[in-house]
């Protein structure tokens, strides 16, 4: 048995649940997210609490059971509070600027890159440091996806640390090549 399907889904304050069918809704302040399951399992809502079961003990069974209660999970705290990455940018010379919808990266390349945010994220430059990018909004697939496929235009590279990498990332650094020939 799934030990995180058996976890009932608590339903904060603010937050409504619908399941209708096969589809689960979840509104709150942030937003509106909702997923169809899959037809292993059942969604139900009781009281204050989301309860999701499975109707066959077989191993897709007991995977979807998990999923299905983590998807639920994830969306009920997308919609309360969000979701948030941030994104540091490390380089002489590379910045970034995020205005409206398009996000213009400069790094290193004769060209700058537009990244067009997708629906659903908000991506700002952090107050304080103009090399952050915090990308946040209510969806967590749309917010790690946008910030990996920003992060794959410079990722970090071993030797500088040069690149876009996540806020507290640590990268394994190489020592490059010794300063001189030793032998001669």
């Amino acid at each position: 048995m799934s030990r995180i399907g058996r976890k009932p889904v608590a339903i904060p304050s603010g937050v409504t649940v619908e399941v209708s069918g096969d589809t689960v809704k979840v509104n709150g302040s942030k937003g509106e997210l909702s997923i169809v399951t899959l037809p292993e399992v059942t969604v139900k809502v009781e009281g204050d609490t989301v309860i999701v079961e499975k109707k066959k003990d077989t191993k897709e069974g007991r995977a979807r059971h998990g999923l299905t209660r983590q998807l639920i999970a994830n969306m009920v705290t997308g919609v309360s509070e969000g979701f948030e990455k941030k994104l540091e940018i490390v380089g002489v010379g590379y910045k970034a600027q995020a205005k409206g919808k398009v996000v213009t990266l400069n790094l290193g390349f004769s060209h700058p890159i537009n990244f067009d945010v997708p629906e659903g994220v908000e991506i700002v430059q952090d107050a304080e440091n103009k090399n952050i990018l915090v990308i946040s909004g209510a969806d967590k697939q749309k917010v790690g996806q946008a910030a990996a496929d920003i992060r794959s235009y410079r990722p970090p590279e071993p030797y500088k640390g040069k690149g876009i990498k996540y806020v507290g990332e640590y990268i394994i650094r190489k020592v490059g090549k010794a300063a001189g020939k030793a032998g001669e």
